[in-house]
């Protein structure tokens, strides 16, 4: 059955976004991008509210010419990516991306039941929070940035549930960010 992940980058003070919307601070050096990447290869559909895929439309929508090699291929790995997108507002989506018609809990199960290899990525806090507190996320992935932000989003919505975690990979990188991989003990 393929897994469903959650991969975000967070401060040490466990925010995915500051205060002020701004997530700056979280910009990878080579070594956290490379990472990415070996992350992005294991993805056979990435999942995700309105938010991030705004976000994350950049990718699709740039020119190529005003990317560096990294970030060109970068796109060759993210654009052809099948994606899904929950949200309430939008009406269509751009790219190899499409709205959701269920539930994120149907959507999986729609999912895990098809043919086909590559996790499940989940993207986005307020997503995460709703497949977490459903039971269904399988491994947790950070990449915490040295930097305290004070609030704004958190990678961990407070929902008063234990969850037990085994660590399964942790990497420390020069820059100051580690990287922490743990499966959700069932």
């Amino acid at each position: 059955m393929r897994k469903v992940t959650y991969s975000m980058s967070a401060s040490l003070d466990g925010y995915i976004v500051g205060p002020d919307g701004g997530f700056d601070w979280s910009v990878p050096d080579e070594d956290v991008f490379r990472l990415s990447f070996d992350e992005i290869r294991g993805v056979g559909v990435h999942l995700m509210g309105r938010k991030l895929y705004e976000t994350m439309l950049y990718w699709e929508t740039v020119d190529p010419g005003d990317l560096d090699d990294s970030e060109r291929e970068w796109t060759t790995l993210w654009n052809p990516l099948p994606k899904v997108v929950f949200s309430t507002t939008l009406t269509e989506v751009q790219g190899n991306s499409r709205l959701a018609t269920g539930s994120v809990a149907e959507e999986i199960e729609r999912l895990r039941a098809e043919p086909g290899d590559g996790e499940i990525a989940i993207g986005g806090a307020t997503l995460a929070a709703e497949v977490a507190a459903l039971g269904l996320i399988d491994e947790y992935r950070v990449r915490v940035y040295p930097v305290l932000v004070g609030g704004g989003i958190p990678f961990f919505e407070q929902q008063e549930r234990h969850v037990d975690l085994e660590l399964l990979e942790s990497r420390a990188f020069d820059s100051g960010v580690v990287y922490l991989r743990h499966r959700v003990v069932r």
